[in-house]
């Protein structure tokens, strides 16, 4: 399997590739804004930025708990990560 070049990779599909590795990939392993802006290392409104942006592209989707705003990658999102690799 080749590794992609990180350099040719847009922004927006490196950020779906990290919610990816870290495991939010089903609505019960879904991680809140705050707990993404750990894993990324950026600033929470950034994070918010890059979510609507996937979201509008069906990539990544969320569930509400706690009040809490939960964000998983869809099986679209899977896809198109999958697909940096080929």
């Amino acid at each position: 399997m080749k590794m992609p070049n990180t350099d040719e990779i847009p922004d927006d599909i490196r950020f779906l590739t990290l919610l990816h590795n870290i495991g939010a990939i089903s609505p019960e392993r879904s991680l809140s804004i705050e707990e993404i802006s750990r894993w990324a290392a950026i600033a929470p409104h950034e994070v918010k930025e890059k979510l609507l942006k996937l979201s509008s592209k069906r990539y990544v989707d969320f569930r509400i708990s706690g009040n809490v705003r939960r964000y998983y990658v869809t099986v679209e999102g899977m896809r198109k990560v999958l697909s940096t690799y080929s």
